[in-house]
């Protein structure tokens, strides 16, 4: 079973900035959309930014500007640069992985979340 490694969370002042990083424990075939998505507490999960596999990305209205996301297509890794924290910024954030098959269907790898804590 092929799981979703993040790291890169942790604490921040606000201010500062952090660099996610997600990459495949294995081989994922067909990848079409890499992404992040964030929890805080008390509320549901969001898209933070989405980049697809021929580099195009998608980012919640918000946060473009402060967040940019990136991969390397080689690695299977996904990056996200977040700059300007702000406390609201706290949350779990997830790293997403969609795989589409040649006849259309999706599936879905989740990562176990990394906690961003922004806070003085």
């Amino acid at each position: 079973q092929v799981q979703l490694v993040e790291s890169g969370g942790g604490l921040v002042q606000p201010g500062g900035s952090l660099r996610l990083s997600c990459a495949p424990s294995g081989r994922i075939l067909n990848i079409s959309q890499m992404g992040w998505y964030r929890q805080a507490p008390g509320k549901q999960r969001e898209l933070v930014a989405g980049i697809t596999s021929d580099g195009n990305t998608n980012y919640a209205p918000s946060l473009k500007g402060r967040f940019t996301i990136s991969r390397d297509s080689g690695k299977n890794t996904v990056y996200l640069q977040m700059n300007s924290l702000k406390p609201e910024d706290t949350a779990v954030y997830y790293c997403n992985v969609r795989r589409t098959t040649s006849w259309g269907k999706n599936y879905d790898y989740w990562g176990l979340g990394t906690q961003v804590t922004v806070s003085s």
